[in-house]
């Protein structure tokens, strides 16, 4: 088992992302977080929106924690073609 490839269950993962734009008055956040559900599943957590605002959040339910760090990465990637950055 390779432990640089699957993800630790002990340990909190959360990715805080920021997209900032001056000129066109624009600050976002974007939250993706991996979390243990009450029924064994494992939800990958996202939360988006402006800057000193609650926005929005959704979560995405996977049957391990394998799969969820999967959908993190892809999403990972998705924002950071958009221009987020980790914070």
């Amino acid at each position: 088992m390779d432990s640089a490839r699957e993800p630790d269950p002990g340990k909190l993962q959360m990715l805080v992302l920021e997209r900032r734009d001056e000129a066109c008055n624009m600050a976002r956040f974007y939250v993706l977080a991996i979390e243990p559900t009450l029924f064994g599943d494992t939800a990958l957590v996202r939360e988006w929106g402006r800057i000193g605002t609650c926005g929005r959040r959704r979560l995405d339910l996977h049957p391990d924690l394998v799969a969820a760090a999967e959908a993190l990465d892809v999403w990972l990637s998705r924002k950071s073609r958009r221009g987020y950055q980790l914070r």
